[in-house]
């Protein structure tokens, strides 16, 4: 399917105008892969009398047939057998329910590309090898969680000295080591080589909290960075505005806002969005986003707050190409921003409040909760 690496092997990462006719072409190509190889799938379009050829617009996007999150939560849907698979992974790995979503080849090809190109332009990836603190968990046979594969993906842009993780599996069980990680920090610092942090924000917030009640502080090498991915989940009611968040970290590790990257995505949605250097996620050119009315699920103006719908052709594995998240948000135009980007670029206000959703860091917080820093 030559349409999907044409999009994802696209130069200009955020030039949205320039790829909306591969974008299209692309869109259909994957609607009608899965339609002919993914029974519920071709059910949901019968039911809804969609077909491909529908798509010819941008706005035409808004005809795709809207699978929820939570649908991939309850149900193991495919267009294609295991065996053909590259790998599987999963939104939660701890309790509850989780999705299951499968990446085949094609997509393989088609995400390193992507991943690379946007990596050089957000300036993350560097020849100098680095010491790297991952707050999550460690990835293993026992799990595919999509949060480990990242996370894990997150410390190849550059070459890893170390990599130490304060989830570790141990006795059939994730076991914390927040003292652990507190020590290999304290060590980072003492190194000429540059240190990158992996992390959930409210992880590191309250790491830095404590280190900091402790009285403690430390100056990581010169290119240090953090590396954000994910959300506050449960801890939503804690969380702290980026200004209040940035000043901690360059207080408590010498790390300054300019080497603090944010990242957004999801299991069902892999396509890699990076905040620019103003902290907006910018849509890049393999992803568009569609903001729903909560109840109508009518689309919404630009501005105004709903539900992200998030559409990509990347997966032909699993009928991913248009999803409803349960987060809210909203879209303001690239122009706005101040960065440079003129892709609009969206904000993500919190979750829609579906109390039966355990996602992966709701989970590992759990986890974390049992230990103490030093």
């Amino acid at each position: 399917m030559l349409s999907r690496q044409t999009l994802f092997w696209l130069s200009r990462a955020y030039d949205l105008p320039g790829s909306d006719g591969r974008f299209l072409r692309a869109v259909r190509d994957n609607c009608a892969y899965h339609i002919k190889h993914c029974p519920e799938y071709r059910a949901v379009c019968q039911a809804e009398g969609f077909s491909p050829d529908q798509v010819q617009t941008v706005d035409d996007l808004a005809k795709l047939p809207v699978l929820p999150t939570l649908f991939f939560k309850r149900h193991h849907v495919s267009s294609m057998p295991r065996w053909r698979l590259s790998f599987e992974v999963t939104s939660s790995g701890t309790s509850g329910s989780f999705s299951r979503v499968g990446f085949d080849w094609g997509c393989v090809l088609a995400e390193v590309p992507m991943v690379l190109r946007l990596g050089f332009y957000h300036k993350l990836v560097s020849p100098r090898p680095a010491n790297y603190v991952i707050l999550g968990y460690k990835p293993g046979r026992q799990d595919k969680m999509g949060v480990a594969r990242t996370m894990f993906g997150l410390t190849h842009f550059a070459p890893p000295l170390s990599r130490f993780y304060a989830l570790r599996w141990k006795d059939g069980g994730y076991v914390p080591d927040l003292e652990g990680a507190a020590r290999r920090l304290a060590r980072c610092a003492r190194s000429p080589f540059p240190a990158r942090i992996v992390a959930f924000p409210s992880y590191l917030w309250f790491g830095m909290q404590q280190i900091e009640e402790l009285g403690l502080s430390m100056r990581l090498p010169r290119g240090s960075k953090i590396l954000l991915a994910g959300g506050w989940k449960q801890h939503y009611a804690q969380e702290v505005d980026k200004p209040r968040l940035y000043a901690l970290a360059e207080r408590v590790l010498g790390v300054k806002e300019e080497d603090i990257h944010e990242f957004f995505g999801a299991v069902e949605h892999p396509v890699f969005f990076n905040t620019c250097k103003k902290h907006h996620f910018h849509i890049p050119a393999y992803s568009r986003v569609i903001i729903r009315d909560v109840r109508t699920l009518e689309p919404l103006p630009m501005g105004e707050v709903g539900l992200v719908n998030l559409i990509t052709p990347l997966i032909n594995a699993t009928p991913v190409t248009s999803v409803m998240t349960d987060d809210l948000g909203y879209l303001t135009p690239g122009e706005d921003c101040g960065c440079g980007l003129t892709a609009p670029f969206l904000t993500i206000l919190g979750r829609a409040g579906l109390n039966d959703i355990t996602t992966c860091a709701a989970g590992a917080a759990e986890l974390l909760g049992k230990g103490e820093m030093p």
